[in-house]
């Protein structure tokens, strides 16, 4: 870091805004070479090669971040690229930047203009060192990507002959905001080759490769030298097999490749996709589905849960729940990655965070994203609603929250206790935020999103929930995590303590009655039973299985939805919870799976029952939050689940509460302190319990009331 800080950031001086630029050093290594390193940052995305082989295997470095308070810098070992002569050529393209906002400028660099920093150390056999760094002696030249735009795609002339170089220009910016990398890098992942080739009623080439995804596709073509060769990217086809992107609103998504008259292998470098299917338009050869290839790309983080289990429907949701962590958890996690959007949004992290978890180690992933959200923190304590903050605003209840719940769920998965250090003031300032809003412990200032698409009401996206009984709810809950937190920091709580107790007694009074909601509403009573507001959790529980049962099928939205299942199953009702699990009709879980869906959808009918779409301005079909119920099939079906007395699963809690309907399920997760297995099966009337406790860990299985300590080994039980 100290080498970089030494450099100076640099712009491009040719071509447009539209078009990458590559920035060129040509350098001599005077003797024999011991080592040499390279720091490369920048304000967009960079790949750099060294004598034309590529550095490194990070797409999209160095990453996104709040742009206005810290960037990236990674740090490459290329001793072995070193030759006598040598060019260091880094291209540089827009990627996130150009959605920045304006007070993330600096003097001369325009808010949504790109910069290079960067810096080589040689250190030469004698022990002699020599630095090449960012400064006017570097050149730069326009790029064969002649447009790069993270939503409308990519255009690649395989013609162009860079005719004109300039000297880089130095601009005044923060040398400081070059961090160490926090997160974990972004990397190409699976390769899905092309399954079918499809001619559209509409006349359209379209090619599918069987999985929502999201990268992009690496092609191979021949045509005359300017001959365009388009590819379009969508998720789904229409009601009638035609190529559907309505719902990416004015993301054009595709790319553009000018041939040169030789056979090529392309696939873009500054942009990514969300898609299951490609058209192709213009293409000038013959099309073969071996030429295709979707790359699906996303934050390298370690796999570390597994589920099955005897319903194949079920198993395909868990399938899709996976599939969608994996396309949206691309250095941030984005809402979605096909349309004009993909942004950070906060109350999707938050509900899904405890799922996240169990499938992949995001231990790094959240605390890198956790620092940006303290860093875009608003004065008055507010979390806007997308981090990195492109589009202002904050504030909302369950949005807001992920300030509090995020570091609270990074602590019970890995045991962190940093990470609580790190963003206490964060969660104070939350805290504190939600307390100035409020009037007699009930908070009634400000707007929210609501339960964000629950189907309570049909005439509004954001439900018909009390939008300050939510508010309220959060209040509490996030207090009671803000309490436990500081505690564990060896900090005086009871201020928040007695806080707490005030804001429960205001709910009870406001919003409850006998144990009751008074407003008929299942993400109220999902809300009051899981934060633990509800002061006869019987009745509760009661009324939200009666309101079930009288549905027929979940209402809940992005509230209420990941609490459904644990308020049932936590408080006697695991069969309705169960009942809604199973459901293959719209509303559920399952009903996008029958209609062929590989990752969750943002809608509960994203497609209707006779193929027709959703709101197309709002209807994603790789939208995770509601696969916040992959934490249900891990923590109950399966019944692992971390205590936070001993959290990181130092000990573990088996709390299963199996179902004969699902015939068995399993699930595995690879901890610190190792492999933690539970399965069940039902035959000849009962079920046998398996359970694998690693070395250094203990664990209780609770089974009806009773508890069996177990110690590290192999532990069979029948019921």
């Amino acid at each position: 870091m100290a080498n970089i800080r030494k450099a100076e950031w640099v712009k491009g001086t040719v071509g447009t805004a539209d078009g990458a630029v590559v920035f060129t050093r040509s350098f001599a290594a005077k003797k024999e070479v011991k080592q040499a390193t390279l720091e490369v940052s920048a304000l967009g995305i960079y790949a750099a090669e060294l004598n034309g082989a590529r550095v490194g295997d990070f797409i999209f470095a160095p990453g996104w971040t709040a742009y206005a308070t810290r960037v990236q810098t990674q740090t490459y070992d290329v001793s072995a690229q070193i030759a006598k002569k040598n060019k260091l050529a880094i291209t540089l393209g827009r990627g996130w930047k150009a959605l920045s906002r304006a007070h993330e400028g600096a003097e001369y660099l325009g808010y949504r203009e790109t910069a290079l920093i960067a810096a080589l150390e040689i250190v030469y056999a004698d022990g002699e060192k020599e630095l090449i760094l960012t400064d006017d002696s570097w050149q730069c030249e326009e790029s064969p990507i002649v447009y790069n735009h993270i939503y409308h795609g990519e255009t690649y002339d395989a013609q162009f002959q860079a005719d004109l170089q300039r000297p880089a220009l130095v601009v005044e910016h923060d040398k400081y905001l070059a961090v160490p990398q926090q997160g974990e890098i972004i990397r190409e992942q699976e390769r899905l080759p092309a399954l079918a080739l499809i001619q559209t009623p509409a006349g359209e080439t379209v090619i599918d490769f069987g999985q929502n995804l999201t990268g992009y596709v690496e092609f191979t073509v021949k045509g005359k030298a300017g001959d365009t060769a388009i590819i379009k990217h969508a998720e789904v086809l229409d009601e009638n097999g035609n190529f559907y992107t309505a719902n990416l609103r004015s993301a054009k998504t595709q790319v553009t490749f000018i041939c040169d008259g030789k056979k090529q292998t392309y696939k873009p470098q500054m942009t990514f996709y969300g898609f299951r299917y490609i058209q192709l338009i213009d293409w000038p050869d013959a099309v073969k589905l071996e030429n295709f290839t979707a790359i699906a790309v996303h934050s390298d983080m370690k796999r570390t849960g597994w589920f099955d289990c005897g319903d194949k429907l079920v198993n395909q949701l868990f399938h899709n729940i996976v599939w969608g962590q994996k396309g949206n958890f691309l250095d941030v996690p984005t809402d979605c990655p096909q349309r004009d959007e993909r942004l950070g949004w906060t109350g999707d992290a938050q509900v899904f965070v405890r799922a996240a978890a169990y499938n992949y180690d995001v231990s790094r992933f959240f605390r890198k994203w956790l620092a940006d959200l303290r860093a875009d923190q608003n004065e008055d304590g507010s979390v806007p609603h997308v981090i990195p903050n492109v589009i202002g605003g904050g504030g909302s209840a369950a949005w807001s929250d992920a300030a509090t719940i995020c570091p609270w769920q990074m602590y019970l998965a890995y045991g962190d206790l940093d990470i609580l250090n790190r963003q206490y003031i964060s969660m104070e300032n939350w805290v504190t935020y939600m307390k100035e809003h409020s009037r007699r412990y009930l908070w009634v200032k400000g707007g929210h999103f609501g339960d964000w698409l629950s189907l309570e009401d049909k005439k509004s996206r954001q439900g018909n929930t009390d939008q300050k009984l939510i508010a309220t709810a959060y209040y509490y809950y996030s207090t009671s995590l803000f309490v436990k937190a500081g505690k564990l920091l060896g900090k005086d709580m009871s201020e928040y303590e007695a806080l707490c107790e005030n804001i429960a007694a205001a709910f009870r009074k406001r919003y409850m009655k006998d144990g009751r909601m008074k407003q008929r509403s299942q993400t109220a009573c999902c809300l009051a039973l899981f934060f633990g507001l509800t002061d006869n959790a019987a009745e509760t529980a009661a009324q939200l299985a009666e309101l079930v049962r009288a549905a027929g099928h979940l209402t809940t939205g992005f509230v209420g939805t990941p609490y459904l299942q644990h308020a049932l199953s936590d408080n006697g009702y695991a069969d309705v919870a169960y009942d809604l699990l199973l459901r293959k009709e719209f509303p559920s879980w399952l009903y996008p799976v029958t209609m062929g869906a590989t990752t969750i959808w943002e809608r509960w009918d994203s497609m209707r029952p006779d193929g027709t779409m959703q709101d197309p301005g709002m209807t994603s079909f790789n939208h995770y939050a509601y696969g916040a119920v992959g934490d249900w099939l891990y923590g109950v079906v399966a019944g692992i689940q971390p205590d936070e007395n001993k959290p990181g699963y130092e000990h573990i809690y088996f709390r299963p509460l199996p179902d004969a309907r699902l015939g068995y399920a399993n699930a595995k997760l690879d901890t610190a302190h190792g492999m933690i297995e539970a399965g069940w099966k039902y035959e000849n009337g009962k079920f046998a319990f398996r359970f694998v406790v690693p070395e250094s860990s203990t664990a209780t299985f609770v089974w009806q009331g009773k508890e069996t300590k177990l110690k590290a080994g192999t532990h069979e039980f029948v019921k």
